[in-house]
């Protein structure tokens, strides 16, 4: 599934990343913990194609992402990967709905195909109700579920979430974390996300601790 090799990455004259090797599998449920810092956001941008490395390379599904175009990662990046941010991103004017639909437009489905996709995801995850609402009218945990909703549209190979409950209560916290092995056991999804939530670390299938640079 993902296959991280050799990996570094500097910014200026501070070496974030030093020789990164992960691997995971599909299916998986992967926490990458460390303290602020590390490196965590570095290597989940790089694995999701969002920054380059400096060495190494990162295939998923078997392909070098390193070795791609921009052009050619753009639209790898559409078909394969799923973003969930902490701050949840969603376009402010638009409904749920039409955020849930964003990527499938992209990857050019008809708005009625992108709907009746992100419909079904939305009941999965108990949010249809709120479909033509904007995100001003939802709450923290709903904004983060249609977030969750809009990462799904395209059923990606792997969804990257980076603190995605760092802005929410442990109420909602917790419902989010459970969500992730729901969503993993309807839809057969990889996840690999970065958390500072120690609680969820432990539940998930593999814990990858990132240290000065490194992995352990």
């Amino acid at each position: 599934m993902i296959r991280v090799e050799h990996l570094y990455k500097s910014y200026g004259s501070l070496e974030v990343l030093k020789d990164i090797n992960i691997e995971v599998s599909d299916g998986e449920v992967v926490s990458i913990v460390g303290a602020s810092g590390a490196g965590k956001t570095t290597l989940l941008q790089i694995i999701g194609t969002l920054d380059r490395p400096d060495k190494g390379s990162v295939f998923v599904n078997d392909i070098d992402v390193t070795k791609l175009s921009e052009r050619e990662l753009s639209r790898f990046r559409n078909q394969n990967i799923g973003f969930v941010f902490q701050f949840h991103n969603l376009l402010p004017e638009f409904t749920a709905l039409e955020n849930v639909c964003m990527p499938a437009l992209i990857a050019g489905k008809t708005m009625e195909e992108a709907s009746k996709e992100a419909m079904a995801i939305m009941d999965f995850l108990k949010i249809t109700d709120r479909a033509t609402h904007k995100p001003s009218e939802l709450s923290g945990g709903e904004q983060q579920r249609v977030a969750v909703a809009r990462a799904l549209i395209n059923r990606p190979a792997v969804v990257l979430a980076d603190e995605p409950s760092g802005n929410l209560d442990s109420v909602h916290a917790k419902e989010l974390h459970s969500l992730f092995f729901s969503l993993r056991d309807q839809y057969k999804q990889t996840f690999v996300i970065v958390t500072h939530n120690m609680e969820f670390a432990e539940m998930s299938d593999r814990k990858i601790t990132i240290k000065d640079g490194h992995n352990e």
